[in-house]
């Protein structure tokens, strides 16, 4: 697992197993927020054997998958919601960490500057600068 952090309550990573469930824990994360639609590659842990390990470590787990390039307005509201869980810090996962940093990045147009969100992104290994001008429309509306 290599978690990348991108805010005080969000880090994102690459895809989690279930033997990961108590390292998350143990690395202080409330829950976990899945971004990658189950059955996207062979022999991919689905969802609801994460969900079911991470309930039983006391996590709290939310789905929200997406399809890389196909991320909607929608999915980034439910993603912002997911994110307000009291049960924090998240660790967000997808296939490479990208489609959740994404995610977080439109999530946070509003809340923060965009030079703000590409240097926490670029920081963590992730250039959004292919998400600005989206960023930037979300600002204005």
């Amino acid at each position: 697992m290599d978690i990348k952090r991108l805010s005080k309550t969000l880090s994102v990573c690459t895809q989690i197993s279930v033997n990961d469930i108590e390292a998350i824990k143990a690395q202080g994360f409330g829950t976990i927020i899945c971004n990658r639609p189950d059955d996207e590659t062979e022999g991919q842990p689905n969802f609801k054997t994460i969900a079911k390990a991470a309930e039983a470590a006391g996590l709290t787990s939310r789905y929200i998958p997406v399809v890389g390039g196909q991320i909607s307005d929608e999915d980034v509201a439910l993603f912002e919601a997911a994110t307000a869980h009291p049960a924090q810090p998240i660790l967000a996962y997808c296939r490479t960490g990208t489609r959740c940093t994404i995610l977080w990045s439109l999530s946070q147009a509003e809340h923060q500057s965009t030079d703000d969100i590409l240097a926490s992104t670029k920081a963590a290994g992730y250039d959004m600068s292919t998400q600005l001008e989206r960023m930037n429309n979300k600002i204005k509306n």
